[in-house]
Formats: C-alpha cells, structure tokens, sequence
C-alpha cells in the first residue's frame, strides 16, 4: 500500500512539474512587441521557447490595436519583450488585459544608448519621443544587446537552460556584429549614401552602416508632407544627388511619386521590421534592406 501511494503521489508530482515554467518537459512562452525582438529571443531560446509577435510587420508599431484576442495569447506567456523608449506604450494594455500575474517583462530599450534624445520637448516638434529615438533594433549591434538580456531573463525562469541561453546569445551576437560589417562593406560600395527617409524610423540603420540621411519626407515626426516641404526635398535632392526614399509600406506614395517625378529620387518600400519571429528573419532582414538600396542607387539603374 505504501508503495503504491509513492507511486501515486510521484506521478502527480510528475504532473504538476510539467505545468510549471521551465520545467524539463515545458516550453517557455515568450512575447514581443514586434517580430525583431521575437526572432531574437527565437535565435537566443532556441528549442526551449514559443515565440510570437503583437504587431505584424507591415503594421505602424506606433499605432497598434489592443484587442481581446492578444490579452488572451499574453495570459498564457511566461515573458512579454517591450521596445520601450515609449514607442509601443499600447503593449501595457495587452499585459494589464492579460491579468498574467506571473508575467515577466522585459523593457529591451531599457540597455541601449539612445539617439536623437531631445533636451527639451514642445507640441511644434510633433510626435517627438522624448526618452530618445526608439527604432534602435535597426543596429544589429543593438539586436546584441537585447539578445544577452533576453538570455539573462530566461535563465532565471528556466535555470536548468540557462548555460545554453548565454551561450546562444553570445552566438547570436557574433552574427550580428557580422551582419553590421557585412552592412558596412555593402553601404561602402554605393556611389550614393545620401538618402531621404519618410519617417524617423532608420537613425540607427544609417548610423550603424554609413548612410547620411539628408532629410525626412515628414517635416516633423507624425505630420505629413506639405507642399512646400516637398519643394525643399526636391531643391535638395539634386544638389546632394540623393538617390533614394526609404518609406514604410504604411504611408501614402505620394511624396514618393512626386520626389520621383520632380528629382529622379526612387522609393524603396520597405518595413523596418523582419517578416517573422522565427530565428534568422532579424539579421536577414539587414541584408534585405541594404540590397534594396543598391537597387535603387544611380550605378543600378537602366
């Protein structure tokens, strides 16, 4: 009789085991903002994470609807990845929703050194953030960043994982900085680097391969394109020989087709965000970018 109660109370506790977070037989659940950081826990997690992503890539993650059905996949995550700097406040919504009070979140901007950080901020600046461009994850030096930190949270849910979460971060960070040289060496060859951007979103693209940004189709962030303001790009367009606009597919074409047909400049429509959050779509998506360009550049055309 003892023996069998054993046997019983050892196969419960088998049972309840395998419902706790980062147990040997359980997946941690992980969520993101947006599918960069998604792949990137995906790249750092590997088989011991379920990964998703809020925001579709197409999607305008400053605007993103809070709906019942990501309160629902949030309740069951064991850890939320915010972009922070202010950008994706609407995922606080999602977690509060979620009522998950086991919930780990993680702020990945909280790591990274900001550019653009206005000293003071007032309602003519338009949708300026006032902790600091928040696009950083568009540096895979800063996708490194994030990448340690990821694999430091989910080796304090998942102790018995945690050697192999560092480890796969630190290898994720080499290709990372592989995918920046790589970038570097790309952006070198193209007899242009001067391009205009829509919105503010590619600071950290063009800080982190050499590209100079000589302004944006916006005239300040969140308004958009005058008249007038398009004039001026056009003025400026042929006197740096600005071969391209960068543009979210979310915004109107129509200063594209206007700075086409008044200056040449080509548009390259394309989103900031990687297509999945599968492990890989993060770095592939800088070289998806970069060829973009170097289609677009004066040596490519017909």
């Amino acid at each position: 009789m003892r023996t069998s109660s054993q046997a019983v109370f050892l196969a419960a506790g088998v049972a309840l085991l395998a419902l706790v977070p980062g147990a040997a037989s359980a997946k941690l659940r992980v969520a993101a903002s947006i599918t960069d950081l998604a792949s990137i826990a995906s790249s750092v997690g590997g088989e011991q994470v379920e990964v998703f992503a809020i925001a579709r890539p197409s999607a305008d993650v400053h605007r993103v609807e809070v709906l019942p059905s990501y309160m629902v996949q949030v309740s069951r995550a064991d850890l939320y990845l915010k972009v922070g700097l202010g950008l994706d406040q609407w995922a606080d919504g999602i977690i509060d929703g979620s009522r998950n009070s086991r919930l780990k979140v993680l702020d990945c901007g909280a790591g990274i050194t900001p550019l653009e950080k206005p000293t003071n901020v007032n309602a003519s600046m338009g949708d300026v953030h006032p902790f600091g461009n928040p696009h950083y994850w568009l540096d895979p030096r800063n996708g490194a960043i994030v990448a340690r930190e990821v694999a430091e949270d989910l080796g304090r849910l998942d102790p018995a994982h945690a050697a192999d979460y560092a480890a796969r971060a630190e290898a994720f960070a080499g290709e990372a900085d592989a995918a920046w040289t790589r970038g570097r060496q790309s952006v070198a060859k193209l007899p242009v680097k001067t391009v205009f951007t829509y919105h503010a979103s590619w600071v950290y693209l063009a800080h982190a391969f050499g590209l100079e940004i000589a302004a944006t189709a916006e005239p300040v962030p969140g308004i958009p394109p005058t008249g007038r303001h398009l004039q001026e790009l056009v003025t400026l367009a042929k006197q740096r020989r600005v071969a391209a606009l960068i543009q979210e597919p979310y915004f109107s074409d129509d200063a594209g087709r206007f700075l086409a047909r008044e200056a040449g400049v080509r548009t390259v429509r394309v989103s900031p965000s990687c297509d999945g959050p599968q492990a890989g779509s993060y770095l592939a998506h800088f070289d998806a970018v970069l060829e973009l360009l170097a289609g677009a550049s004066p040596e490519a055309r017909p």
